[in-house]
């Protein structure tokens, strides 16, 4: 139904707007931190301003013994900032201003290590202050960022990620309580709906059964009865199985699909053409399969084909080996094809185009095919106006290391999704 597309389109924009909401405090922060950052990086670079006038003043006046000890506090005071600064003289030799020297270095190696500090200074986007010795000669400062400028550059997005983390931990516990509580609805549902089938259905056994004796009534009536009530029986042993471990046999995947179709056909328009064409060899015909949910797959395929093209088309079976010891199923209808915006929807859990259902149909295909049976279902092609293709891929060998999964988890998983 359209309301289920709305429930769907609402949920992602409701992700889209949280999403949006968490980058905008994001930027603000980082953009804050990094105008705090801008007014550090001024300050200190008044700070080596400041250093480069005192020795300028200290080099070329002559002061008294006050105004001497003036200066020397200045620059002393500059020592014991933070800024790390590298004064080089005329002559080439490098006066280090905190900057750690690694001990035990003679005078040459404490020049080579100043001398690589300067190259990584000049290498930055810090410039270069010059001034007049006195001696008609230029001396340079240069200087980098100090310890507290680095960790405030850096901090805010340690921080930011570790609070990423721990809300991205948040919700997925959050998210994945809510679910199991839901899912644990939803089998106590399923199981109490095959229950509550259990007992009609044995009536209309009973009643298939009388029928059978009876002459009166037609053999073919009463046997199309009793394909339905099979039908019935197959649909309640699906509920049941919900919460259960799915069991897996080695079927012949032609004949599993000829029989259903045969029963399909009787069922639906009678201007659909269906038509299956086998491309298997006799080696790859068999495949490890549990028969109840695989029509299932099948079932909810074809009905979406034949409510794509109106009661009014053709539907292709066609089945071949394909690589990594797999064979293909293609499913190809003459249908009004899937526009590409809806593409990569029609697998979600309540997407539908249709006025009536749920979209969970190939939801629930795709899960019983990729899930319990290590193969994959996708659509191969669309395109408007001419049909649609989908693929099933299965292995014929057995491998089915998944298959011990439990089926309450993931079909009342994607149910619940649509109340999400």
């Amino acid at each position: 139904m359209i309301l289920n597309v709305d429930i769907y389109n609402r949920t992602n924009w409701l992700k889209i707007a949280f999403l949006i909401g968490g980058v905008i405090v994001i930027a603000f922060s980082l953009y804050y931190t990094d105008r705090i950052v801008s007014r550090i990086e001024e300050r200190e670079k008044q700070q080596i301003q400041l250093y480069a006038e005192a020795l300028k003043d200290n080099l070329m006046m002559e002061m008294d013994q006050s105004t001497g000890s003036l200066v020397s506090q200045i620059i002393q005071s500059n020592a014991n900032n933070s800024v790390p600064a590298i004064h080089k003289s005329h002559g080439g030799a490098l006066i280090s201003r905190n900057i750690e020297i690694p001990p035990g270095l003679n005078a040459k190696e404490e020049q080579a290590f100043l001398q690589k500090e300067l190259s990584d200074m000049i290498s930055g986007d810090h410039g270069t202050i010059v001034f007049d010795n006195g001696l008609g000669q230029n001396d340079y400062i240069y200087y980098g960022d100090s310890k507290l400028l680095n960790q405030l550059r850096y901090y805010p997005l340690v921080q930011l990620l570790v609070v990423v983390i721990f809300f991205l931990a948040a919700y997925l516990w959050l998210s994945s309580s809510r679910k199991a509580e839901q899912n644990r609805v939803w089998v106590g549902l399923a199981k109490e709906t095959a229950h509550q089938l259990g007992t009609p259905l044995s009536s209309l056994t009973a009643w298939v059964e009388y029928f059978k004796t009876d002459p009166r009534f037609d053999e073919e009536i009463v046997r199309e009865i009793e394909k339905d009530v099979q039908r019935l029986d197959t649909i309640t042993t699906r509920f049941s199985n919900i919460g259960s471990v799915p069991v897996l046999k080695d079927e012949n995947i032609f004949e599993t699909v000829e029989v259903f179709m045969n029963y399909l056909q009787k069922r639906i328009s009678s201007k659909v053409h269906i038509s299956i064409q086998n491309n298997l060899s006799d080696g790859h015909q068999t495949v490890r399969i549990n028969k109840y949910l695989f029509e299932w797959v099948i079932e909810n395929i074809c009905k979406n084909a034949v409510d794509a093209m109106g009661g009014i088309g053709s539907l292709t079976i066609t089945m071949k080996e394909s690589r990594n010891k797999q064979i293909a199923l293609d499913f190809s209808d003459t249908g009004k094809g899937i526009s590409k915006k809806n593409l990569s929807k029609v697998f979600n859990a309540g997407f539908s185009t249709k006025k009536r259902g749920w979209g969970l149909g190939l939801t629930l295909a795709k899960r019983i095919v990729e899930n319990y049976h290590n193969g994959k279902l996708y659509v191969k092609s669309s395109e408007i106006g001419k049909g649609t293709i989908f693929r099933i891929l299965l292995p014929y060998e057995p491998n089915m290391t998944n298959a011990g999964n439990h089926l309450s988890e993931d079909t009342a998983s994607q149910v619940s999704n649509v109340q999400s």
